[in-house]
């Protein structure tokens, strides 16, 4: 078979004004595919459209120029139509091109995506990709038997099929990233000027049983976890190559095991690097962890998401959610007696919906006194295992809507406007609450949440109620608020 085949990796063009208000960040995924490509044998091109905010045209031009003989883009339910439409590009370019979709919606929705879009997708790539990818590749140029790929579905016959699925990498230290690809001048973290922000990751999986969210049916609730000093390794490499001196990390529980993760700290304080660290773990590891949190902050972890998802016992049965009201306000005390940043967020819209419900949520959030809240519209991804129990309440099976942003699903005393309105009133309230006690919080928090606030009014979805809060303002705090913004220094 004939290498040097090239790979045009592209990420599809949607924007929803929830990450982007905080920066620029790049599809850690196809870094990792891109290495296992390579390493296969293949040219590869890492085009991140999404972060590049380039539309079809510019889309159109890089295949154009690339001239490639395969494309894959990545697919949540959110992007999965501009996915098609990036295939579909494709294929109007150049009848020959290969086009795959991959991650978590074309995993679970082969079926649909082939049968509706058979003639602008050629393979579905199921589950983790840098294994299969690669030998679908091989198999496809040579002239092989594609059923005999596990973890594909593809057209056959007259019918979608899919075959085994693939088992999950167990030794994630084998995996190498392309850096290299990465257009690193591209990926900023808007609170921290300067910043050369990177996506990274110690583990995957997720072990949880959240009935809202497609993690722990992603990786069947398995978690394997990299060496901690492979990962401290890397995070070092593309510190000292590339200057990123800021990183997520994006595990969802890079926590679970307190023994590996106290070593990941250990050497992260050995080495000493000027690095802020953003990551996500559950409540209960952090109240686990109240004795060395503090080691948490030393390591240069500055922002801590946890999910708190609901203020209300029986909606966190129903999310699947092992965590109580009072556990999770210790888990953000904890946070904030560290001075590091605390977010969470509240799932919302529930049949059973009300708006005094969602103000008594508020109250909550206000008590749980995170840094940080976002009050989220529930979203039935189509393979989730809440989605029979909302199925009835959906209103549009719009995908592009199901961002967690617009409500798709309507409570039974509430329209969906009205939803919507609710949402937008809480997040107002809560940050008028919170940016009134901007003085007594410490100057890193207190600058940084006037950072934050900056950032929200100008590239948020929620800009107009960040501007609104801005206006309800006392003229004391909006003056104290406008004499720190200009002196603003995100170090700790």
């Amino acid at each position: 078979m004939e290498k040097h085949k090239k790979v045009l990796l592209i990420t599809p063009p949607y924007h929803s004004g929830v990450v982007e208000a905080a920066g620029t960040w790049l599809n850690l995924g196809f870094v990792y595919i891109a290495g296992s490509l390579r390493k296969a044998g293949y040219d590869v091109e890492y085009y991140d459209a999404m972060s590049y905010f380039h539309g079809y045209d510019e889309i159109r031009k890089r295949i154009e120029t690339s001239k490639p003989h395969v494309v894959a883009t990545t697919a949540i339910t959110a992007t999965i139509n501009d996915c098609i439409e990036v295939c579909k590009l494709s294929k109007k370019i150049n009848p020959a091109i290969i086009t795959i979709l991959g991650n978590v919606h074309s995993t679970f929705c082969w079926e649909e995506v082939l049968k509706e879009h058979r003639q602008s997708v050629d393979y579905v790539v199921r589950g983790e990709g840098e294994l299969t990818l690669p030998e679908l590749l091989d198999c496809h140029f040579s002239g092989g038997d594609s059923s005999k790929v596990k973890g594909i579905a593809f057209w056959k016959e007259g019918a979608p099929v899919a075959t085994v699925p693939r088992e999950y990498i167990q030794d994630l230290d084998t995996l190498a990233g392309a850096w290299d690809l990465v257009d690193w001048g591209i990926y900023t973290y808007r609170p921290k000027p300067g910043s050369v922000l990177a996506i990274v990751n110690s583990s995957r999986g997720c072990n949880q049983y959240c009935s809202f969210c497609s993690q722990q049916l992603f990786w069947d609730r398995k978690w394997r976890a990299k060496s901690p000093e492979k990962f401290v390794a890397e995070l070092e490499h593309i510190h000292t190559r590339y200057g990123v001196n800021a990183a997520m990390i994006a595990d969802e529980t890079p926590t679970l095991d307190r023994d590996r993760w106290e070593k990941i700290l250990d050497l992260l304080i050995e080495r000493s690097m000027d690095i802020e660290l953003f990551m996500e773990t559950r409540v209960k590891d952090i109240v686990r962890d109240k004795d060395i949190l503090w080691r948490y902050r030393k390591a240069g972890v500055v922002h801590i998401y946890v999910g708190v998802e609901s203020t209300n016992p029986e909606t966190l049965e129903k999310y699947g959610k092992d965590v109580s009201v009072e556990e999770s306000r210790q888990a953000i005390e904890l946070i904030n007696g560290e001075d590091i940043i605390s977010e969470t967020s509240f799932v919302l819209g529930m049949p059973y919906e009300t708006k005094e419900s969602i103000a008594h949520t508020l109250e909550l959030a206000k008590y749980y006194s995170p840094d940080m809240a976002f009050f989220l519209a529930i979203t039935p991804w189509p393979y989730a295992t809440i989605y029979k129990e909302l199925e009835p309440y959906i209103v549009t099976k719009d995908y592009s809507k199901y961002n967690l942003i617009e409500p798709v699903v309507k409570p039974e005393k509430m329209t969906i406007d009205e939803l919507r309105d609710e949402l937008n009133k809480a997040t107002r309230l809560f940050y008028m609450d919170k940016f009134s006690k901007l003085k007594g919080m410490t100057s890193f928090k207190r600058d940084y949440m006037i950072s934050v606030m900056k950032l929200l009014m100008e590239h948020s979805y929620i800009a107009s109620q960040i501007r609104s809060v801005q206006g309800a303002m006392p003229e004391e705090i909006r003056q104290f608020i406008a004499n720190h913004a200009e002196s603003f220094s995100p170090v700790p």
